[in-house]
């Protein structure tokens, strides 16, 4: 039931970016990681847009603006080639730490990944911590499927997928559906997922010592976001939750990232579960090096790969 895929390959260009962006990213940990509060996640999230709304759109890329319900909007993206019909979708849950990014900052990964599927996707601008409380993320983006579900689409036909925190959110959508009694997705796509937000076994693992700057952060953020709450509840840690009963999935992660371990261990909860499930790792990749299409070969060899994975894990031809 688990199919574990493990790519060594490294070009120059995913070596050269990997250095220079971990130099940049560890000073701005470095700085970020004594002040994890309410203004510092106001202040990312400026910049993120303000780069976002910078960046060239995938040529041929169609989007639409849609309002979600219960103050929730979303957007369609069509990828390039991508036909207008709208009754197969992914819905994407974006990542960025539970607390910045959104539709203009995943606007380019949603449009490839949606070209490589021959599907269009529907991105849920979930509202995020601290403006709502973080276990209303994942209602947000249960909305986002009820809405999609609602609009026509039929659920074999829907695939939720996610990066790092849309990752978590993804299952946590999952969970919640399954547990209302909505029928469930015909898979779950976690690109860098962060699905345990207990930080012990992360903690203990060989990468967190490999990315010491990179973990010190990710406490900080967590401990912020989850005050008060109990991160061994599986309504928290979706990896923790009974996983019986969800649709296919496929995983993808660094194998030398922070959050590899819990695609691992993932991986195997659902293998023990029934789920079936397939690993998918690269050495020494930058966290969700996919965003990096137009520059690296691994990521735009990942995308294919994951259109590829949604085309068999959903009935019938796109289009």
């Amino acid at each position: 039931m688990l199919v574990v895929d493990r790519y060594t390959a490294r070009s120059l260009r995913s070596r050269v970016l990997n250095a220079a962006t971990k130099r940049a990213v560890i000073r701005a940990l470095t700085r970020l990681e004594r002040d994890f509060g309410p203004e510092t996640f106001d202040r990312l999230r400026r910049l993120d847009e303000f780069a976002a709304r910078r960046a060239r759109p995938v040529r041929g890329t169609r989007t639409e603006p849609v309002t979600l319900g219960d103050g929730v909007r979303g957007e369609w993206v069509h990828g390039p080639g991508v036909p207008a019909a709208r009754d197969r979708a992914i819905l994407y849950l974006h990542g960025g730490g539970w607390v910045t990014c959104g539709l203009n900052t995943h606007r380019q990964l949603i449009a490839r990944i949606s070209a490589a599927s021959g599907v269009p996707a529907l991105a849920v601008d979930y509202r995020m911590f601290p403006a709502v409380p973080f276990g209303q993320e994942a209602e947000d983006c249960l909305t986002g499927y009820r809405w999609l579900l609602d609009s026509g689409a039929a659920a074999e036909h829907v695939t939720i997928m996610g990066d790092s925190a849309g990752g978590h959110l993804t299952f946590a959508t999952a969970l919640l559906a399954r547990d209302r009694g909505l029928p469930l997705p015909a898979g779950l796509v976690g690109i860098s997922g962060c699905y345990d937000l207990d930080m012990a076994t992360k903690r203990s693992h060989a990468n967190a010592r490999r990315e010491p700057v990179e973990m010190r952060a990710l406490e900080r953020l967590v401990d912020a976001i989850t005050e008060g709450l109990d991160v061994a509840d599986p309504s928290v840690s979706p990896l923790r939750a009974d996983l019986a009963g969800l649709p296919p999935a496929l995983l993808t992660a660094s194998y030398t990232e922070v959050l590899y371990d819990d695609s691992e261990r993932l991986a195997n909860r659902l293998d023990a579960a029934g789920v079936p499930c397939t690993l998918r790792t690269y050495d020494q990749q930058l966290h969700v090096f996919q965003a990096f299409g137009m520059l690296l070969p691994e990521a735009r060899a990942s995308v294919t790969a994951i259109g590829a994975w949604l085309r068999a894990n959903s009935p019938g031809e796109a289009g």
